[in-house]
C-alpha cells in the first residue's frame, strides 16, 4: 500500500513542502531514499524502536520511503514522525483519508516521545500558505507555530497521541495564541537600563544619536571605562520591533535553533556578542549543513563586537558588503542561500596594546608607532563604513560615587523614535532607505544641504583636524540624525516641517565631534572649534 505525508525542508530562512512517501510491500528490506542525510537514514533504527515503545508492531515486510522532491538535501530527525505515521498508515495499522489535511514534523525518542526540532516557524507559514488545515508538531513548538493566524496548531508529546489525534479518538485542542497582546505586553521588557550607567553622558548622547540614525558606532577606551557595559544596553533604546520585524527575526532564530523552549515571538531586537576567535563561517553562515551566522541573527539588532582589533583580518573583512547591502549571500558548490543581514554593528576597542594611551592618570606603556599599527589592524573600507567613532574616558571615583540615577532608557527611546518617525516620512517613497545611515550621495545632496555658515565650520574643521575626505559624507548622514533629533521632539513643529529642517551649526559640530579617529592629533587634548 502507498501513503504520502507531508513535511517540510527548510532552505535559508524559508521553506519547502517535502512529500513523504511510503510503500508497504511484501519482503523484508527498508529502504529511504531522497536525497536524505545521515541523521535522516538513521530514522530507521529511531521510528522502530518509538513504535514498538508506543504499541505498534514495525511492518515485517519492505519498506521504501521517498522524500520528494529528490533534489533536495534533507538534513536531521524532524522527519522522524511524519515516516513513521505514513509507515502505520500503509500497514493498514491506522487509516490514511486525513493526512493530506496536515503537515506533520517531528523528532522521535525511543521510548516515543516527540522532541523539539529547528525551524517550526517557517514550516508553519508555509503550510498556511499552502491551505493545509493544520501542522502537526512537537509541543514544545507549538506557541512558536501558532504565531501564524490561520492556521490550527496542533501539539503532540508521543507517537501514540499524534496517531490517536489523526485517527480522530485522541482529540487534541489547537494552540491559540493571542499574537499581537503578547507581543505588545512584552515588547518593552528588558534586562539591562542606561539609568544604572553613572556619568559618560557624551556616550550615552552618541548612542542616541546611532540609534536615531541606524549609524554603526565606534567606542574607544582604556579597559574598565563602561564600553560593553553601555553596549548591552543599547537595545533598550533602539525602537521597538514591529510585528513584521519581529516574525522575520523569529525565523532566522528558529532555523538556527536559537529559540527557547516553549518561547513564541522574539519581542526585542536581537544582541549578539561573539568572541573574537570566530570563523568567517560561523560569523557570516554557511558550513556544510548551511545556517545563520552571527550577522544573521543579529538581524533587526546589534551585532557588538568587543575588543575590534583582536578579530582576525579575513573576519572583519567580510563584513564589509553585508554592512552595505543589508544581506549575505553565502555560495558553496551545493548551494545558494541569501540571509538577511540588516544589523546595527557596535564595535569597542582599547586605544593601544597596553589600553593606556591618552589615559587620564595612567601612562601608556607602548612603544612610538604602536598606537597607529594597533589601529591599522581595522581596514580603512571597514572603517569607512563606521559612522560614529566615540572615545571614552574613566569616570574618576569620586564622580562615580557622588552620582545619582541617570535617565531611563524609556526616556532616551522616546527621542530616539520620534526621530525615526521623521525619517520613516522622509524615505516614504524610497525602496530600500529606512534611516539616515542609509543615504547614498544623492539624497545626501537632498536632505543634507549646508549654508554658507555650516559649510565654512565644516571646511575649517577637516583642515584644522586633517580628516580624511571619508568622513565627510559620514559627517553630513550624522549631523542630519542629530537634526531630526532637536526638530523630532519640539512639540511646536510637525513631522512634515521636520523632514525638510535646515542642518545648523551646532548639529554639525556635535556630528564632527564623533569622528575621533578621523583626527591626526588623535588621543590629544581637543581643541575647541
Amino acid at each position: 500500500m502507498l501513503v504520502k505525508t507531508y513535511g517540510a525542508a527548510v532552505q535559508g530562512i524559508d521553506a519547502i513542502v517535502v512529500t513523504i512517501e511510503v510503500s508497504v510491500e511484501i519482503g523484508a528490506t527498508f529502504n529511504l531514499v531522497g536525497l536524505a542525510d545521515v541523521a535522516v537514514k538513521e530514522s530507521y533504527q529511531r521510528v522502530r524502536a518509538a513504535m514498538r515503545q508506543s504499541g505498534y508492531e514495525f511492518p515485517r515486510r519492505a519498506v521504501l520511503v521517498n522524500m520528494s522532491p529528490a533534489d533536495v538535501r534533507k538534513e536531521g530527525a524532524a522527519y522522524d514522525l511524519p515516516i513513521s505515521v505514513a509507515i502505520l498508515a500503509a500497514a493498514e495499522v491506522m487509516p490514511a483519508g486525513n493526512l493530506d489535511r496536515y503537515m506533520i514534523m517531528g523528532e522521535l525518542s525511543l521510548d516515543g516521545s516527540v522532541l523539539p526540532i529547528r525551524g517550526v516557524l517557517p514550516m508553519a507559514i508555509k503550510a498556511r500558505e499552502l491551505g493545509y488545515r493544520g501542522i502537526i508538531v512537537p509541543a514544545a513548538n507549538a506557541r512558536e507555530a501558532a504565531v501564524v493566524n490561520n492556521l490550527d496548531v496542533y501539539g503532540v508529546e508521543t507517537l501514540t497521541q499524534a496517531v490517536g489525534f489523526i485517527n480522530g479518538t485522541e482529540p487534541i485542542a489547537p494552540t491559540v495564541v493571542n499574537t499581537r497582546e503578547e507581543f505588545c505586553r512584552a515588547v518593552s521588557c528588558f534586562d539591562f537600563d542606561f539609568s544604572e550607567v553613572k556619568g559618560q553622558e557624551n556616550v550615552k548622547r552618541a548612542f542616541e544619536v546611532a540609534c536615531a540614525g541606524g549609524h554603526n558606532i565606534l567606542l574607544v577606551g582604556a579597559p574598565g571605562s563602561g564600553k560593553s557595559m553601555m553596549a548591552k544596553r543599547l537595545p533598550s533604546i533602539l525602537p521597538p520591533l514591529t510585528l513584521q520585524e519581529a516574525l522575520e527575526t523569529t525565523k532566522i532564530h528558529s532555523v538556527a535553533g536559537k529559540l527557547r523552549k516553549g518561547s513564541m515571538l522574539m519581542t526585542t531586537r536581537p544582541f549578539r556578542s561573539p568572541h573574537h576567535t570566530i570563523s568567517p563561517v560561523a560569523l557570516v553562515g554557511g558550513g556544510s549543513n548551511p545556517m545563520p551566522g552571527e550577522i544573521s541573527l543579529a538581524h533587526n539588532g546589534v551585532l557588538f563586537l568587543d575588543e575590534f582589533p583582536e578579530f582576525p583580518r579575513a573576519v572583519l573583512e567580510v563584513m564589509r558588503q553585508p554592512l552595505e547591502d543589508r544581506v549575505i549571500s553565502v555560495s558553496r558548490a551545493k548551494y545558494s542561500i541569501d540571509y538577511p543581514a540588516g544589523f546595527m554593528l557596535v564595535a569597542s576597542m582599547n586605544p593601544c596594546p597596553c589600553g593606556y594611551y591618552n589615559h587620564p592618570t595612567k601612562h601608556c606603556t607602548c612603544m612610538p608607532g604602536q598606537v597607529s599599527r594597533y589601529l591599522s589592524r581595522i581596514s580603512g573600507p571597514l572603517m569607512d563604513r563606521i559612522d560614529l567613532q566615540v572615545e571614552i574616558m574613566p569616570v574618576p571615583f569620586e564622580e562615580l560615587s557622588a552620582m545619582g540615577v541617570g535617565e531611563r532608557s524609556d526616556a532616551i527611546r522616546e527621542r530616539v523614535v520620534k526621530a525615526r518617525a521623521v525619517q520613516t516620512l522622509r524615505f516614504n517613497a524610497e525602496c530600500h532607505v529606512h534611516c539616515n545611515a542609509q543615504m547614498n550621495s544623492r539624497l545626501l545632496a537632498e536632505y543634507a544641504v549646508l549654508d554658507n555658515e555650516c559649510m565654512e565650520q565644516l571646511r575649517y574643521a577637516m583642515k584644522r583636524f586633517d580628516m580624511s575626505a571619508r568622513a565627510y559624507d559620514r559627517i553630513l548622514k550624522v549631523a542630519r540624525t542629530v537634526a531630526d533629533l532637536d526638530y523630532g521632539c519640539r512639540p511646536d513643529m510637525s513631522l512634515d516641517k521636520a523632514v525638510a529642517a535646515p542642518i545648523l551649526t551646532h548639529h554639525l559640530k556635535e556630528a564632527i565631534s564623533y569622528r575621533n579617529l578621523d583626527r591626526s592629533s588623535w588621543g590629544a587634548t581637543s581643541v575647541p572649534f
